[in-house]
């Protein structure tokens, strides 16, 4: 998939709509065990995306031939979003994002994710994340969470093994 068609670049504001429309499609196939998910309307994915994640976070858009697929927000050393577009999945965007995140924050990284999110977890886990907690997302979707924690030395030391 590292070819010329697919690249990442930091988020730049002609990539708005088109990251809109993937955390929202994504996030409707992602989350169907979500009923707040699937009630999530387009217009409301863009006012949420414009007035709590683009002003906090730092996002970087992957993009096959010129087009988003992916995007990373992350807000320091948290990652707050990490979604892929459906047609795309499986496809190593999920290794590459971590990879740049991993990159941009060498000392560790936090996310959390539903704990019905398998294929997230199995994801995070391939690369060293530990899960350090379970617990509940905030309202309004109180779903089952995980807390993973990234530390370098701890991905050192099970690498030896």
């Amino acid at each position: 998939m590292n070819d010329a068609t697919t690249a990442i670049w930091p988020f730049e504001d002609a990539d708005e709509v088109a990251v809109i429309e993937v955390w929202h499609r994504s996030g409707r196939a992602a989350y169907q065990f979500l009923p707040t998910w699937q009630a999530l309307t387009l217009e409301r994915a863009a006012e949420v995306f414009r007035k709590v994640i683009r002003p906090r976070c730092n996002i970087w858009v992957g993009t096959r031939h010129e087009h988003v697929v992916a995007f990373l927000a992350m807000a320091g050393s948290y990652v707050d979003r990490m979604y892929v577009d459906p047609t795309d999945w499986r496809k190593g965007w999920g290794t590459r994002l971590i990879l740049l995140a991993k990159t941009l924050h060498p000392n560790g990284l936090e996310l959390h994710t539903h704990q019905e999110n398998h294929a997230a977890r199995q994801l995070y886990e391939k690369h060293g994340f530990r899960a350090v907690k379970f617990g509940f997302s905030p309202p309004p979707e109180s779903a089952p969470d995980v807390e993973y924690h990234w530390r370098p030395s701890a991905s050192l030391s099970t690498q030896s093994i």
